[in-house]
């Protein structure tokens, strides 16, 4: 099971990278919440999110209940809109549901800081209390056909 350490309280960035804050408040509405969008229907969509080592995914919004799961070993440090970042430990089939009620949302990303690539899949949820917000098509695995 995922070990969660938080290392630096609410309400504070003076933790952070210089340059993330600003990241994140770009990013704020971005719903690409894995590399890639690997299916989709109108229930449900289905995303990868590879994030090698020494890297990290970019800042994205939740709106959709999901989960996620976890399929390798490492370690990764996420940075939450609050300010907040924890590292957590990930084992393979770690897996952590979550849900969020009509405007409640979280935005965040995860940087990889161990020594072996994360893989996540990460599964949503479209008829939620929020409706889905439009993903790129740049992040979609197949891409849409002109007709």
């Amino acid at each position: 099971m995922a070990e969660y350490t938080t290392i630096a309280p609410t309400g504070s960035f003076a933790q952070w990278p210089t340059g993330l804050e600003e990241e994140m408040r770009a990013d704020q509405l971005n719903a690409a919440v894995g590399s890639t969008l690997v299916s989709e229907t109108d229930k449900v969509r289905v995303w990868h999110l590879l994030i090698p080592t020494g890297q990290r995914c970019a800042f994205h919004r939740h709106v959709l209940d999901y989960f996620w799961t976890c399929h390798t070993h490492g370690t990764a440090r996420g940075y939450y809109e609050d300010g907040s970042i924890t590292e957590t430990v990930h084992f393979p089939g770690d897996t952590r549901h979550l849900s969020y009620a009509r405007d409640e949302h979280l935005v965040h990303c995860v940087e990889n800081i161990g020594a072996t690539d994360l893989l996540f899949t990460t599964v949503e949820f479209k008829h939620s209390a929020n409706a889905p917000l439009p993903v790129p098509d740049e992040v979609r695995l197949l891409q849409p056909t002109a007709t």
